[in-house]
């Protein structure tokens, strides 16, 4: 007589947005592992059966894709692919009485901060003890970690403050003990992502400590690098800079967005700067350090902007000449105090200024890349495409930066591992070299 075997439940997560969210997605599935919850991130094979998707809400597109990707799963357990739908993240805790209203077959909403309840959906505990434990959905070599929690500016364009409320820090205790295990696993290289590093600290040590927590997490032994993303510029602790450049181990490299350069841009955006105190404050960082690696994001079309405006802000690239640049069209985002303004800028004129505003920066990442030529730089090797390997310096981040394109090799290089490259050939965002003994 045949007995009837119940399948196990396989969870997978699928994760849209910013690396905070997949952060997040990691934390979920090191308490599922935990509860004894098979689980898999944006699963290839299609074995699984609950899907969790893990939604971004910051601007229009994503928010498109975020409600496309729902739409996608309840089509396929609307055809007895998959048994559950849940759905999470930003988009999730933004909009969720409009979602279970607009697609009522998800089973269930759940907010930013409400991994506790997702948990209870799957008769699972929430463990305490594993503050820190998470499935890497990186490379084993490197890692994302997230210092803090939500955000206290009230920048006019931005509606992340709705999705992640009120600026919480860490303690530097759990992050250094969080550090510790990921280098147990094999991380080499961290990054220290928040909504706004410059604010660590402020709410538990009642003074900013992002220096001092530097230097604890430049302690950890095998930690080689230490890469620090989205600081604000307004009242920058410039003791940030000595700690990077009092540490070997932390990278000559600085996130910094600052929207725009126009002054009465930055007011609108209520950035509570000026063109000149920004102007002043990268001198300050690049007199105390001369190499350091600066990155920004820049938005394109906010309302109101002219094109003296957008002439402004190229002018400022090509004084300033950061090394990277990133750009967004502007998004008009409800419950923002931008969207009382009147958003006069056509999408498609959006599209034209920033790419006009890319073209400068183009240029000038060319002339940067160009000076790397005959130089030798110590590369971490990510992966290998089409016969090539790919590397970063320690002046590029994952996925938004260079990276280093190494064409020839006598050996096989181990991927994760560092290796010296001496820089052959420069392109617009990407440099090339050969391995040097």
């Amino acid at each position: 007589m045949k007995t009837k075997t119940i399948k196990k439940d396989k969870v997978n997560i699928i994760t849209l947005g910013c690396s905070k969210n997949m952060v997040d997605s990691e934390v979920l599935s090191g308490q599922l592992i935990a509860n004894e919850i098979e689980v898999v991130h944006e699963n290839a094979k299609k074995d699984h059966n609950i899907v969790v998707v893990n939604t971004c809400g910051f601007i229009e597109k994503a928010k498109e894709e975020s409600i496309n990707t729902i739409l996608q799963q309840v089509e396929l357990k609307r055809r007895g692919k998959l048994d559950k739908v849940y759905v999470t993240g930003c988009l999730s805790e933004r909009y969720k009485n409009n979602l279970e209203e607009e697609i009522p077959e998800v089973d269930a909403y759940f907010g930013t901060m409400e991994l506790p309840n997702i948990l209870k959906t799957f008769d699972a505990d929430y463990k305490t003890d594993l503050m820190g434990e998470r499935l890497l959905y990186t490379p084993p070599h490197y890692a994302y970690m997230k210092i803090s929690e939500g955000c206290n500016r009230t920048c006019a364009f931005c509606a992340i403050p709705l999705m992640r409320g009120q600026h919480v820090s860490r303690t530097i205790e759990s992050l250094v003990d969080e550090a510790k295990r990921l280098v147990d696993r094999g991380v080499k290289e961290v990054m220290l992502i928040a909504q706004e590093l410059t604010y660590y600290g402020l709410d538990i040590y009642k003074r900013r400590e992002l220096p001092k927590l530097l230097h604890a997490l430049a302690d950890v032994k095998g930690l080689e690098w230490i890469r620090l993303h989205y600081a604000y510029p307004s009242k920058f602790p410039i003791e940030i800079i000595d700690a990077i450049k009092e540490r070997d181990n932390i990278c000559n490299y600085l996130d910094m967005p600052l929207q725009h350069a126009a002054n009465n841009m930055l007011h609108l955006m209520k950035r509570q700067i000026t063109r000149e105190e920004m102007e002043d404050l990268i001198g300050e960082i690049r007199n105390r350090m001369p190499d350091i690696c600066l990155r920004t994001t820049l938005i394109a079309g906010f309302p109101g902007e002219t094109r003296d405006d957008v002439e402004e802000l190229k002018m400022f690239l090509q004084k300033m000449r950061f090394d990277r640049v990133g750009i967004f069209t502007y998004s008009h985002e409800e419950g923002t105090s931008a969207h009382n303004l009147v958003d006069n800028i056509p999408a498609e004129e959006k599209e034209e200024r920033a790419q006009e505003i890319m073209e400068v920066q183009q240029e000038i990442s060319l002339e940067k890349n160009q000076e790397k030529v005959g130089k030798t730089f110590k590369v971490l090797i990510d992966k290998k495409e089409a016969g090539r390997y790919l590397g970063r310096t320690e002046f590029d981040s994952v996925e938004v930066d260079n990276e280093v394109i190494i064409i020839q090799s006598k050996k096989k290089l181990p991927i994760g591992e560092f290796v010296n490259v001496k820089i052959t050939k420069a392109y617009d965002y990407d440099i090339e070299g050969e391995v040097v003994i």
